[in-house]
């Protein structure tokens, strides 16, 4: 299998299935025993549409009048994806390779308008009909395939501009980030082995044990086996850092898949203390085990338990608890395109399954303890909403303020934006509990 029909076939798995797009790629290329060009060649060709999937489709709509079947819309897709945004690849390679697909997935009656249509955008490429109404919220959604509901509310809570420059960067390349386990190893030290690889790196202004990488696959970076690092948007792991849990300090992450805040904060407290982490899945709780294994951390204990069922041992029982509630996920798009497909009903129902975990979660701080809210999310009503409302019906909880690379948290809450800080999205509200 070439990494085009793998490509395709991980679209079509996550339009009938509605899969995730990561797993599935990663399962097509374990079932089709791909080579390693092949395999980064179907990763890039299935995120880069699913990516542009709106876009992609303003164009084939502009150069086809008859309803299309769904495997030669992604056929389409696919051609006009590399037509477009893929230099290395020559237009009549992409035209020649997708006629080739028609044919391999059995649809050798479309190839001759595939053929047709991809010839046409590639002779037309620089004059390409242009999106309506310039500067319309509508226009904003198709450009950037994004859906309206999500521009509109960005629009609504952001302004035009800065919701252009986010969704812009939705669409970028996200890098690979990983934290080095002090625990085990120094940072220099890591750094110092990257290098003897022949890696290029960067380290960001924050954390300070995070590195920056161009990609790659994880399991082949050194110290992998080791335990010397674990994947972590910096982001989230600064989320720990500003909860800031002392070594000695007994700590609860409500919904701890796939485990990285667990990690980050059994790092930062040097392996001393309690970490009690649970999730409703045990397929979850089973890879987080093992992450902490391969890790060497061993003050995590993982349990599988339903966050939305109140324990009643827990009660004033933890220095930190971590929230890090399910959420739309509107912040890690650039990473997983398939959110982008979520409907605003979705987010409705999760603003108020957040709210009913936030009230379990205040009973399990203990006075002077710490609550940290957070998601991979930029809405407002997951979060600085969500946050105010809690805090007007919890007086027992004040919020903490910090800072962030010099920028300041409003009333102890904090958005990661990635035009700005170069991260996922992200929201964190720190509070303190002050009363009994």
């Amino acid at each position: 299998m070439t990494g085009r029909e793998a490509a395709l076939a991980v679209l079509e798995r996550c339009r009938r299935d509605k899969a995730w797009a990561a797993s599935t790629i990663d399962a097509v290329i374990r079932e089709k025993g791909l080579d390693r060009r092949e395999a980064a060649l179907a990763s890039q060709l299935s995120l880069g549409v699913l990516q542009n999937c709106l876009l992609l489709d303003f164009y084939i709509g502009s150069y086809t009048g008859s309803k299309l079947e769904p495997k030669v819309r992604d056929i389409l897709r696919l051609g006009i994806y590399q037509i477009l945004f893929l230099d290395r690849v020559p237009d009549r390679a992409a035209v020649s390779e997708s006629v080739s697909l028609c044919r391999s997935a059995k649809l050798a009656r479309a190839s001759g308008l595939v053929n047709a249509v991809l010839r046409r955008i590639s002779a037309e490429k620089d004059t390409l009909p242009e999106i309506p109404e310039s500067g319309s919220e509508a226009w904003l959604s198709t450009k950037t395939s994004h859906p309206l509901w999500l521009v509109h509310k960005l629009v609504a809570q952001r302004g035009f501009a800065f919701a252009e420059a986010f969704l812009s960067a939705n669409n970028g390349e996200a890098p690979l980030e990983i934290q080095i386990n002090t625990c085990r190893c120094r940072v220099e030290d890591y750094l110092r082995a990257l290098e003897r690889a022949g890696l290029s790196y960067t380290r960001p202004s924050f954390p300070a044990a995070c590195v920056s990488l161009p990609g790659g696959r994880v399991t082949e970076l050194p110290g992998y086996e080791e335990g010397l690092f674990y994947v972590q948007d910096r982001a989230a792991c600064m989320a720990i850092e500003l909860a800031a849990p002392s070594p000695g300090a007994r700590v609860l992450d409500l919904c701890a898949a796939p485990g990285g805040k667990s990690f980050a904060a059994a790092i930062r407290m040097k392996n001393r203390g309690q970490i009690l982490a649970q999730d409703l899945y045990e397929a979850k709780i089973r890879r987080l085990r093992a992450g902490a294994e391969r890790l060497g951390l061993s003050c995590i204990k993982a349990v599988c338990k339903d966050a939305g069922v109140d324990e009643a041992s827990y009660h004033d029982r933890f220095d930190l608890v971590i929230a890090d509630l399910p959420c739309s996920g509107i912040g890690v798009i650039r990473k997983r395109p398939e959110i982008r497909f979520r409907s605003e009903e979705d987010v409705a129902s999760l603003v108020e399954l957040q709210r009913s975990i936030l009230d379990r979660a205040a009973a399990y701080v203990r006075p002077g303890g710490t609550l940290l809210y957070s998601t991979c999310t930029v809405l407002r009503e997951e979060n600085e909403e969500q946050a105010a409302a809690f805090l007007s019906t919890h007086p027992a909880f004040e919020p903490v303020d910090f800072t962030v690379d010099g920028r300041r948290s409003d009333r102890g809450s904090y958005t990661f934006w990635p035009q700005i800080d170069g991260t996922d999205g992200f929201f964190v509200c720190k509070m303190k509990r002050v009363k009994i």
